[in-house]
């Protein structure tokens, strides 16, 4: 399986990207997925949040992803190559329209009158190079659409591949919204600006240098009169635009928080109406509400100011123009003609600055989030495996512990020199309080989590040399807490063997873990289509689809940790019976706060503090009236 669902989560099976187990307890300072409703988890840059913060190094991380497009330069070239054509076909119909108007001034005080055909003959050139001016625009559009878009599927093909290399240990300390919005809401935040930015720019630039080359060829006196003006159009825009962005930001924070709140709000609906708090809610919204209509007004109107400023600013330019080619006109050193080109040039000259200066603030943001997916694709990842794997002979499921310590941070150990030795089809029960290592230590077997010191084998091999690939394929896991897929049942008990497996196969594992019975009283029976959230089943619905799938994939190792907490006593009975001839000639790892369900286990394993306190058969740690016997007493004291 070479796929990575979006959410790491439990009830995944053999999972090969090293995404598919949630651990017995987070690292210290990990930020949990999700709060509870109305505590505002998702700030700034969640969800269809634009990036606060503005790029911290511009220059560094544009060059990065400009070296992106590397793959793409010949397109790039045929891009400039088009902008440069288009622009010198625009260019020049000014001074064309120039010579009409120079005909017709001329013509009118002579006896012969003016000479139409000739300005018809200069129209139909100005419509012709009009014409091959657009078509060229056309063409470094499409190009620039095909280079962004290839940009754009780049850089998702690198997130997801950076996804599953990633250690468990960095998506555990990074909430779900977090990665999802680096992965989708950035990249397309990417996308979306340099299809805005780079061919408007382009051509922008371009138009400016050969604006200004025209105008020079003209009269180089009134190119000057133009440029003087230019210093004062980007000190407008510049002082306009650093008041206007801090009231961007505070608009998107705003967003980002009512964004997290309408979300934490549909998510927790249940608890927020039994808890009774809908109105707080719903005044919560009103406020956030109300903050993001003030600051989005404010940006909006400081923003507005850039379009009216610039215009008065070019007006003036046109007026200085005006008032200095008059004066060269009467004094017979210009001609009409070429003063109607220059002003017609100056207009062209005014547009490509504003549209350089607004690019560039849009800029701005694209590479924010150049900078967030970077700092992505440069998390540290899992380490490699072995250029030359060893692999066992035969996997018979013998497991070895051999003096294993593991400890998230350096100064807090949480297991601590453990041996353990688990023969073939042998079942291993894990007991013991929340916090105890007990789903640490199957993640260590997995290699979810690598340990700090000691050993663990398979079937005498040192899983450390083995490929992670090969490792989990031959695990089954069933986890506390389900995870579905958007589906049909059929695809979701399917999901745990790479194999293409049969319909009845699927139905057979079904009803080997008394999921049958409720699949085919749905609408459709095992063709019914369900979302991420398991929709319209119950926690122990989805639970035995999860079972199931484990079933389908008969690995040699299998893990259940608390597989049967969300079923009713009389369905876990039929289950544990079917998970009885599951287990035949296989290793098992049983995690379980039930003891009752781990009664006829070959072993118990109780462990305290990351230690194993004890172990036995469950008759023999009665006896020994140690932990797991006041652990026992305690779950059915009040049934004696």
């Amino acid at each position: 399986m070479n796929a990575t669902p979006e959410r790491h989560g439990p009830g995944v099976q053999r999972r090969e990207d090293g995404t598919g187990a949630t651990p017995e307890r987070r690292e210290p300072g990990a930020t949990p997925e999700r709060r509870g409703p109305g505590v505002q988890q998702r700030g700034p840059g969640g969800i269809g949040t634009p990036p606060l913060e503005r790029s911290l190094n511009f220059r560094t991380s544009g060059l990065r992803l400009l070296r992106l497009t590397t793959p793409d330069r010949p397109l790039i070239l045929a891009v400039l190559a088009a902008a440069v054509a288009a622009v010198a076909f625009s260019v020049t119909s000014p001074l064309i329209l120039g010579h009409a108007t120079d005909l017709i001034v001329r013509g009118a005080g002579t006896p012969g009158g003016v000479d139409f055909t000739a300005v018809a003959q200069i129209l139909l050139l100005v419509l012709g190079v009009t014409t091959a001016a657009a078509a060229f625009t056309w063409i470094q559009t499409r190009l620039t659409m095909v280079v962004v878009q290839r940009l754009g599927h780049r850089l998702r093909e690198r997130a997801q591949t950076k996804l599953a290399r990633l250690p468990l240990r960095h998506v555990d300390r990074q909430p779900r919204g977090e990665l999802l919005s680096r992965t989708t809401n950035d990249i397309d935040n990417i996308v979306q600006t340099l299809q805005q930015a780079f061919g408007q720019m382009v051509r922008s630039l371009f138009m400016i240098v050969g604006v200004l080359a025209m105008m020079f060829v003209i009269s180089p006196l009134l190119a000057l009169v133009a440029l003087a003006t230019v210093p004062l159009s980007v000190l407008v825009a510049a002082r306009i635009g650093r008041r206007a962005q801090p009231q961007f930001v505070r608009q998107w924070a705003v967003t980002g928080k009512l964004n997290g709140h309408v979300e934490e709000m549909f998510t927790g609906h249940a608890e927020v109406r039994a808890f009774g708090r809908r109105a707080e809610a719903v005044e919560t919204f009103d406020r956030l509400s109300e903050e993001l209509y003030t600051a989005g007004l404010r940006a909006q109107v400081m923003s507005g100011f850039i379009q009216p400023a610039l215009s008065f600013v070019g007006n003036l330019n046109y007026v200085l123009i005006a008032v200095v080619g008059g004066l060269r006109v009467a004094t017979g050193t210009l001609s009409v003609g070429d003063v109607q080109a220059f002003v017609q040039y100056s207009y062209e000259f005014n547009g490509p600055i504003t549209q350089v200066a607004a690019m560039a603030n849009l800029l701005q943001s694209g590479v924010a989030s150049a900078e967030r997916v970077f700092d992505l694709l440069d998390t540290e990842e899992e380490t490699p495996d072995p250029a030359e794997p060893h692999r066992p002979g035969q996997v018979t499921g013998r497991v070895s512990f051999e003096k294993v310590s593991f400890r998230y941070e350096p100064d807090k150990p949480l297991i601590d020199n453990l041996s353990l030795a688990v023969e073939p089809g042998q079942t291993v029960a894990i007991v013991g309080p929340t916090g105890a290592g007990k789903t640490t230590l199957v993640n260590l077997l997995m290699r979810f989590y690598e340990v700090t010191g000691g050993r663990i084998t398979l079937d005498g091999v040192d899983v450390s040399r083995m490929s992670r690939e090969e490792l989990r394929a031959g695990i089954g896991m069933v986890l506390q807490d389900t995870w579905l897929f958007g589906g049909t049942i059929a695809d979701n008990i399917a999901y745990g063997t790479s194999r293409k497996a049969t319909r009845e196969e699927i139905e057979r594992a079904a009803m080997a873990t008394h999921a049958d019975r409720f699949i085919r009283t749905l609408p459709d029976g095992y063709d019914t289509v369900v979302d991420e959230e398991g929709g319209g089943l119950s926690a122990g619905e989805k639970q035995l689809i999860t079972i199931a799938r484990a079933f389908l994939t008969e690995p040699s190792i299998l893990v259940l940790d608390e597989a049967t907490s969300s079923v009713d006593t009389r369905t876990e009975v039929l289950i544990q019976r079917a998970m009885s001839s599951l287990r035949q000639g296989r290793t098992s790892f049983v995690i379980a706060h039930r003891l009752s369900t781990i009664r006829d286990a070959d072993v118990i394993l109780v462990m305290e503090n990351g230690a194993i306190a004890e172990q036995g058969s469950h008759e023999e740690l009665l006896t020994a009236g140690g932990a797991y016997a006041r652990l026992y007493a305690s779950q059915f004291a009040a049934v004696a």
